[in-house]
């Protein structure tokens, strides 16, 4: 009879979409559990095996030689970690650090097993080149963005992306800088002017968007 399958992957898209052979070499996996504020991985560590994220969200940051972080990339459910990948796949440690932004939850698939299926597994390997390519565009997006578009446009078009149904952003503002790769006193800076064009509001904690339309026109601002 064939055995039953680990609970978590019931409800994981790739798992369902594996050939049987590809499940036949998870059935001894098990899921793990982190909590907000962990540290997955940090700069020079091994990698010990591909991550898969079930459920929450992880970011990978890297520190200058200054001691100020960029966001390099967001993990969340169905996606994967290009660190991991490189490491893997190269050898190279990691050279950033990712951290639990909310508890989650995640598999990690040893390097033996990793190897086995990317050989073995057409549909496996196929996950793992695509979205290796995505997450590689999204880098290069990133990289533009910090060269060619201006602080006040990065700046705006992440207010855009993270406000809430009450078109709030709860985050500090050296969290905010960290995300578009500035220095927090910029970014203080930048929101006080956006708050005398009236566009937010600005609170201990939280910026609220009071003029969309305003905040568009500084999102595109050249």
């Amino acid at each position: 009879m064939p055995k039953t399958p680990p609970i978590w992957c019931v409800a994981n898209d790739l798992y369902q979409t594996l050939e049987p052979s590809a499940k036949a070499l998870l059935q001894s996996t098990n899921s793990m559990a982190a909590n907000k504020g962990d540290v997955l991985f940090r700069p020079d560590d091994e990698v010990q095996g591909f991550i898969l994220l079930l459920s929450g969200h992880v970011g990978v940051y890297l520190t200058g030689q200054g001691g100020r972080d960029i966001l390099l990339y967001d993990i969340k459910r169905g996606q994967t970690c290009i660190q991991t990948t490189l490491g893997l796949m190269g050898g190279d440690p990691y050279s950033a650090e990712a951290v639990c932004e909310t508890d989650c939850t995640c598999v990690v698939l040893p390097r033996p097993l990793f190897d086995t299926l990317l050989q073995t597994s057409d549909i496996f390997r196929t996950y793992v080149f695509r979205s290796f390519s995505e997450r590689m565009q999204n880098m290069m997006r990133l990289l533009e963005q910090i060269a060619f578009v201006r602080i006040e446009a990065r700046l705006a078009i992440i207010l855009l992306e993270r406000a809430n149904g009450d078109n709030q952003i709860r985050a500090t503002h050296q969290e905010l800088a960290t995300v578009i790769g500035s220095a927090r006193e910029v970014v203080s800076r930048r929101l006080e002017g956006f708050a005398k064009r009236n566009a937010v509001q600005l609170d201990r904690g939280v910026v609220t968007i009071t003029d969309f339309d305003a905040l568009k026109e500084l999102s595109q601002t050249v």
